[in-house]
Parts: C-alpha cells; structure tokens; sequence
C-alpha cells in the first residue's frame, strides 16, 4: 500500500532516505530560487497581459502541486516568458478589453491547460510530443523570443503601444510615436539591461533580477517616482491568493482549445527537456507521463487559486540545481518565499517602474533565439534546418499558434516523406571478406555479373512498398548475364500485409524472368508474418538465409547445377545431331539510382 502511495506521490519516495545534506542543498536551492521568482514572475506576468501580482500567484501554488506530484528532483516550475506570450496570444483576443474577463480567462485556460496535461499523463499519451521536433521547436521560440522582447518596448519606451503579436506593427507603433518617448524611462530599462548583462558575465549566482529591481525602485522612491512620470507598478493587493472557481462558458471553452493545446504541448516538452538533463546528471530516471501528471496537478490546482499557466524553466532549473537541490522540498522552500512576500513585501513594490521589468523580460528572452543551432543544423542537417527556419518565419508572420502548427505539420510532413522514400543501395563484396556493404559508400566493394544484392534500410510496409518495388523493378531483369537477386532484409524490423502482396508480385515478376530470389538476415516477427502470408513457401526454405554471404553461395551453388543441367543436355542434343542451346551473355548489370547513402 505505502509503494502504491510512494509511486503516486513522487515526494514521499523522495524523502524516504532524508538526511542533513539534502536537507541543506534544498534550503539554499529554494531560497536562491524563490528571491529569483519575485521580479521574474512579476516580469512576466506583463508579457501575459496581467497584472504583476499574477506573475506571483503562478509561482505559489504550483509549485507546491508540482513539488507533491513531479518527478524531477531539481526542475523549477513557475511562470516562464515562453508560456505568458501563448497566454496573451489565446486570451486577448477573446476578453474584448475588459480586465475582469481578461483574468477570468485566463484561469479557465490555466484549467484547461492542466486538465489536458493531467489526462494525456494518466493515459500514457506523453509520447505525443515526439511529433514537435527540436529544429521546430528552437524555430518557434527564437521567433517568440524576439515578438516578447518587442513586445515590450511599450514599457522600456514609456509609450502606449497596442499589443500585438507581429514585430512590424510594434516596430511601426513606436516609430509613430518617437517624438513621445519617455527618457529618463529610457535610462531607466537600459541601465537594468546593462546591469543584468554586465552582471550575469560576471557571476551568475547573483540574482541580477533582484539587483536591479532593488536598484531601480530606492531611485524612484528616492526622487519621488510619482512626479516622475515615470510608469511604476503601484498598489500590489497584500495577502495570499484567494480561493476562485473559474466561471465559463461553452463558447470560452472551444475559443480556448487551441491556446490550451499548444500551452500544454510546449509546456511539457520545455520541462522533459531541461529535467531529462538534470535527471541524468544526477543518476535518477525519469517518467514522462508522471511528469505530465504533475504540471498537470501544478495547473489545475493553481487554476483555482488565481494562477495563469506554469512549467518548468530553463534558465530557474539551472539555478536551482546549481544552488544543490535534491529533492522537490526545494520547490516547497521557494512557495515559502513567495508567501512572505505576498503577505509582507508587497507594499515595497509599489515604486517599481515598469520599464525594469521590461529589461528583466528582454535579456532573459534573449537567451531564447537559437542561432546556435542553426548554425549547428547548417552543418549536421540542413532538411531539419529547413524546419527550423519555416516555423521561425511562419510564426513571426502569421502568428504564435499558426506558426506551431506549421511547424508541426511541415514535421509531420517530412516524417511522413522520409518513411516513404527510405535510403536504398545495392551491395558488393569487400575483397577477402564475407562482408557486404553499400557501393556508393565502398566502391572497391567487388560487384558480380550473375548476382545483384540490394538492400532498403527501413520498415517495409505500404507507405513504402512503391520504393521497394520501384528499387527491384529498376534491376534489368532481362539481362542474360543476371541469375538472382538477392534483398537483405536485415534492416528490415516490420512488414505488414502489403508489403507480403508485394514481395508475391516480385517473386512472381523474377520467376517469370527466370530470376532466382533470395531473402537474408530476416528476423524473426519479420519471418513470422511471411510464413502466414506464404511469402515463406512460395520461395522456399532454400532461398532463406540468415546471412548474405550464404545466401549469395546458395545463388552460386544453383547456377552450376543449372550449368551442369545445360551441359549435359547439350552433349545429349549433340548425339541426336542437334545444335546445342546458346549461353548467356555475362555482361554488368546496371547499377540502380539511390538515395543519399546513410
């Protein structure tokens, strides 16, 4: 009974062997974090259109659902800038400008969001996100990284500019209004840019955020921030969150849908990434779909508790694991933090300017455009680099949620392309071996008149089976010089039932051409489903080896019986005055075109 309740509550089996040095790792952990949470969340909240007191009722209760429900040992869930600008993207346009509705859809989507998680957890469905590559991903959030960078320039600018996702018209705005900017706001956000950069080169244990929130509100306070017209944070309502049931509609629901798909979706895969990395650092495993289970408890219980979506954050986890953490009670000290805060603090926020939030949100972004792995795709694999760049330009054009899908769908596209059309070669001898290898690749590989090897390194089933046929029906099988053709099959782990209709129609096609064929290196579920197709009795259990070397022999063996044959009935056509029948030309067959070699 207590292992079933460990295994539902990742902490419980966390905390079994317990000890001082954990203990110590998790204090210092959950204290660093928690400071670093304050001006982020706050910061971040902007970008989602909320007020910044939302930015530390996400980094609340979540994180306590998390700590109960996750796996991972050292991931720090919250509010991320990636998560809020999907936020703003799927809510602004339904809450027709008015605040109230504004946040109450948002906790409806933080709901959903978790309901989504929670469900594709329990059902196992964490495999899903497979089908959002890296290249699309790191295509998506550099192209979000710079939409959230410019998107707050309104702040940086002192300026009212109207939100929008697409950086012409933030560009244009704040063009319009250039004779309208607010300097001394101006010094204000580049000095915390300068101090967050200059910082974090210089020691990333300091909190740089704090830093320069602290910095900038004593200079407001101290020259009397409300004659400044400088924009500052202001009243910041005092207390814990209090308990709210998301009030909906049918239609919120089904307008929300497609925000809550893709929040859930990138939020869970920008967790699992940067966890799988801690978790193997650190010598534990890693369940996916309990992970699923536990954003999805974070969401849902912050949901009722005025919290807009949260999930795991890179540049926090880092921090946390480098603070010692070792078990999710980290997470518990930094919910602490953010407690006292919102039942003490909050007063000494009141001078904040906005224009230092906007700093905060701008160097953390711009960590977020990936020009690294592009150039890394640029010369490992410029198909996935092709990904990469179509979601960045799909999302900066045409939108936060179209250019996901894109994305999505341009994979889907090119998975679907590479199943189809998989890597094919024919074969040769490497001299003095048995071994057999791609001609293309090895081109002292020796080659023979009467025997063609091929191979298809890939799955045979009907999305491919045109390939196949295509790879076999290029051989010449008219040539006199070819007596059999060998497939080694030993790539091959699946074959479904068309491809056994097609395998018939080949063996069918080389008889008819007086062609032998031969299957090696077949496996055994591979073997299995020929036997029940017949594919098995068809060629015969002598033209079925477990290695192409022998499979090539027994195609030699035949040919001299064949040979033999021919011979005697020709000495005997000769003793009844006939002619004796013509032999074979033996001329090269031609090579078959293929795909770049693996």
């Amino acid at each position: 009974m207590f292992a079933k309740l460990r295994s539902a509550l990742p902490l419980l089996d966390q905390l079994a062997n317990y000890n001082s040095s954990a203990l110590k790792g998790d204090l210092s952990a959950g204290l660093t974090v928690g400071v670093m949470l304050i001006p982020q969340g706050m910061a971040y909240a902007l970008i989602a259109g909320l007020p910044p007191i939302y930015g530390l009722y996400a980094a609340l209760i979540p994180l306590v659902g998390y700590a109960i429900f996750g796996t991972s040992r050292q991931l720090a869930v919250g509010p991320v800038a990636l998560i809020s600008l999907l936020v703003a993207a799927s809510v602004a346009p339904l809450a027709e400008g008015d605040p109230s509705r504004y946040i109450m859809l948002t906790l409806v989507l933080t709901l959903m969001v978790g309901v989504l998680q929670l469900a594709m957890g329990l059902l196992r469905f964490g495999f899903l996100v497979n089908f959002l590559s890296h290249p699309v991903l790191s295509g998506f959030t550099s192209a979000a990284a710079l939409i959230i960078g410019f998107s707050q320039l309104n702040h940086l600018l002192g300026v009212d500019i109207e939100r929008s996702n697409y950086i012409h018209e933030i560009v244009w705005a704040a063009l319009q209004q250039w004779e309208a900017i607010h300097w001394p706001t101006v010094a204000i956000g580049l000095g915390g840019i300068a101090i967050l950069v200059a910082l974090r080169r210089w020691s990333k244990a300091i909190p740089g955020a704090l830093v320069v929130v602290v910095l900038a509100t004593g200079l407001l306070w101290s020259v009397g921030g409300d004659d400044s017209n400088v924009a500052i944070v202001g009243d910041v309502p005092g207390g814990l969150p209090g308990f709210v049931i998301p009030a909906f509609t049918w239609a919120d629901l089904q307008a929300l849908i497609p925000g809550a798909l893709t929040i859930a979706f990138i939020g869970f895969m920008e967790s699992v990434a940067v966890a799988k990395v801690y978790a193997r650092r650190n010598g534990y495993s890693l369940d996916a779909n309990k992970e699923l289970v536990g954003l999805g408890m974070a969401n849902v219980a912050g949901a009722f508790f005025q919290a807009y979506p949260t999930t795991g954050g890179f540049s926090r986890t880092a921090v946390n694991a480098d603070a010692g953490a070792k078990t999710n009670a980290a997470a518990l000290v930094s919910a602490g933090v953010i407690a006292l805060t919102l039942l003490v603090l909050t007063p000494l926020f009141y001078y904040m300017p906005n224009a230092v939030l906007a700093s905060i949100v701008m160097v953390a972004v711009s960590g977020l455009v990936d020009w690294k792995e592009a150039i890394y795709l640029w010369r490992v694999d410029r198909r996935d680099l092709m990904l990469m760049g179509i979601t960045f330009v799909a999302t900066l054009s045409f939108g936060i949620e179209e250019g996901i899908i894109a994305g999505v769908i341009v994979s889907l596209i090119a998975v679907i392309h590479q199943s189809a059309t998989p890597h094919t070669a024919i074969m040769g001898r490497l001299p003095d071996s048995t071994t057999y290898r791609n001609l293309k690749r090895s081109p002292e590989a020796i080659t023979r008149a009467d025997i063609m090897i091929v191979r298809m390194d890939a799955a045979l089933y009907f999305a491919n089976v045109s390939t196949f046929k295509d790879l076999i029906s290029e051989i010449d099988l008219n040539n006199e010089a070819l007596r059999a053709i060998v497939i080694d099959m030993y790539p091959v782990n699946r074959v479904d039932s068309t491809a056994a209709h097609a395998l018939h129609e080949v063996i069918e096609t080389c008889h008819e051409s007086g062609v032998d064929l031969y299957l090696a290196g077949l496996k055994g579920p591979v073997h299995d489903v020929l036997n029940r197709a017949g594919v098995v009795h068809e060629l015969g259990p002598n033209h079925i080896f477990h290695e192409v070397h022998s499979a090539v022999q027994a195609a030699e063996a035949a040919h001299r019986n064949e040979g033999e044959d021919s011979t005697s009935d020709a000495d005997t056509a000769t003793e009844i005055g006939a002619s004796p029948a013509p032999s074979r030309a033996t001329k090269q067959p031609e090579s078959v075109p293929t795909e770049a070699d693996a």
